[in-house]
């Protein structure tokens, strides 16, 4: 029986850091709830996956939320991009100097005025690294690259308190928040036992 033991090891720290990595993977803007009417500030959250830097995230913004007002961050320029109409369609960031090197992230924060029905928006992102590599975040949910979806909710006490705990761009929502603790907390009781019963046979 003692055969099993490392291998099962193995495979919890590779469960283990393997769901984390996938948390964090995608490009995301957060929060992903929010209220009808709201005046939101959202924040487009960008990791590195590769060996080279990104240099430039494109957000197209979702035909509802109208987005005037951005937080400008050191680094990065950023021009925002019009619909023949005049209205504001996207933004591009653009780094200034070395961008979003490997293993890092970066967050670009803007308001953006909700629909005034509840509904879901879908945020569709293109991230270009150094190398000429461009990654269109656009696929449904289910894909290797899916958008990110912000749940446009109807307004109610509930919302309101999510909506403030949310305003910390810094903290992830409550349920990716809850499901990271959850895989952290298995995979180091599983790692433990799995120790446990391995020093156990040795002696």
């Amino acid at each position: 029986m003692k055969k099993y033991h490392i291998p099962m090891t193995l495979f919890v720290l590779f469960t283990f850091f393997g769901f984390t990595s996938i948390v964090d993977a995608h490009v995301t803007v957060w929060p992903k709830e929010s209220t009808v009417g709201a005046y939101e500030k959202y924040t487009v959250r960008v990791p590195s996956e590769k060996d080279s830097s990104t240099t430039k995230v494109q957000l197209e913004f979702p035909k509802d939320v109208q987005v005037e007002t951005v937080e400008p961050v050191s680094g990065w320029n950023y021009q925002f991009v019009k619909g023949s109409d005049g209205r504001n369609t996207g933004i591009i960031w653009t780094a200034t100097g070395d961008g979003i090197k490997a293993h890092e992230f970066f967050e670009f924060p803007f308001i953006g005025a909700n629909p005034k029905q509840a509904t879901s928006v879908s945020w569709k992102a293109h991230q270009t690294y150094a190398d000429g590599t461009v990654v269109d975040w656009t696929g449904a949910p289910e894909s290797e690259t899916p958008a990110s979806v912000t749940t446009i909710s109807p307004k109610s006490e509930m919302n309101e308190m999510d909506h403030t705990m949310n305003m910390n761009p810094q903290t992830p929502d409550k349920s990716s928040s809850s499901y990271q603790w959850i895989a952290i907390i298995l995979a180091v009781l599983s790692l433990l036992l799995s120790l446990i019963s391995l020093f156990r046979k040795r002696t």
